[in-house]
């Protein structure tokens, strides 16, 4: 039976679980996806596996500190919108303290496992940084702070290409390009869920700076990134079966926009293909892997 000591800790552990947003998992990989695009394609599809689990476990480690630094600067604001009230820092369930420590030790192990990359990858990484610490502020300052966001997930795709080839080409910024309009696209859709109420407490979102046209917007996104990616398939002479997950993520994306046009949807829906967005993302990863042979 567990003490009251022992039931205390294993209480705040969940707390911090949740800060970290472990619990939901699907905001985690999302942000693995692109990185994860980068090393295979860079690689032609057999980067060296310790590299790999370096990607992993970075992309965990800075998506941890990204979810807390948000949380930190939108303590006051996350208790007014409904989805987020219950966050560990909205609610009060952790002290800002805890937050700092738990940011601190996060940016601290995505560190350390930045020292295993090349020096530009490192220098990347370093760049990165200020992007992440500063992307909750946007909204307070900037009509399309997912632009932000976006900027910030294509990192992942220079810092992980960077690891494997020393360098930048033409084909990591067409990736990069896809990676940055494809998370334009399903954040946008995210943040429709909460349109109301950041118009209401008055913070900046791109569902709000596009109004009426956001549907719109969000399909130009999509079939920016299936471009950008089409172009990197060309280019890369990558085989049939990278076209044949492409063209079902396709169909994945049309569909969404055709959703996305229908009136009075339920906030659950944003939701629902925010995730269904993760699934589709490693659907092209297993096109890109196997394509590359």
């Amino acid at each position: 039976m567990l003490t009251t000591k022992e039931r205390n800790t294993e209480s705040m552990l969940f707390v911090i679980i949740r800060l970290l947003r472990w619990h939901k998992p699907e905001g985690r990989l999302i942000l693995m996806i692109p990185a994860l695009w980068a090393v295979f394609l860079a690689a032609a599809g057999k980067p060296p596996l310790p590299l790999v689990g370096v990607i992993i476990l970075g992309t965990l480690a800075t998506s941890a500190a990204g979810c807390v630094v948000n949380d930190l600067w939108d303590r006051d604001i996350d208790p007014q919108v409904e989805r987020t009230r219950d966050r560990p820092l909205a609610s009060r369930a952790l002290s800002i303290k805890v937050g700092i420590i738990v940011a601190i030790l996060a940016m601290g192990c995505a560190a350390v496992l930045a020292f295993y990359l090349n020096p530009l990858s490192f220098w990347l990484c370093v760049a990165a940084v200020p992007v992440i610490l500063l992307y909750p502020g946007a909204k307070r300052v900037f009509p399309i702070p997912q632009l932000v966001l976006s900027i910030a997930w294509g990192f992942g795709v220079l810092i992980s290409w960077s690891a494997v080839t020393h360098n930048l080409s033409l084909p990591t910024w067409l990736l990069w390009g896809a990676t940055v309009l494809w998370t334009l696209g399903f954040d946008t859709v995210y943040a429709m869920s909460d349109k109301e109420d950041d118009r209401r407490i008055g913070v900046n979102s791109s569902a709000l700076f596009f109004g009426d046209y956001t549907p719109v917007a969000i399909g130009i996104f999509f079939v920016g990134t299936v471009f950008l990616l089409g172009w990197q398939g060309v280019l890369m002479h990558l085989r049939p079966t990278f076209w044949i997950s492409l063209a079902i993520a396709t169909v994945g994306w049309a569909w969404q926009y055709t959703r996305l046009r229908q009136p009075n949807l339920p906030n659950s829906a944003y939701g629902e293909m925010f995730r269904q967005n993760v699934w589709i993302g490693f659907l092209v990863l297993a096109g890109m892997i196997v394509g590359s042979f």
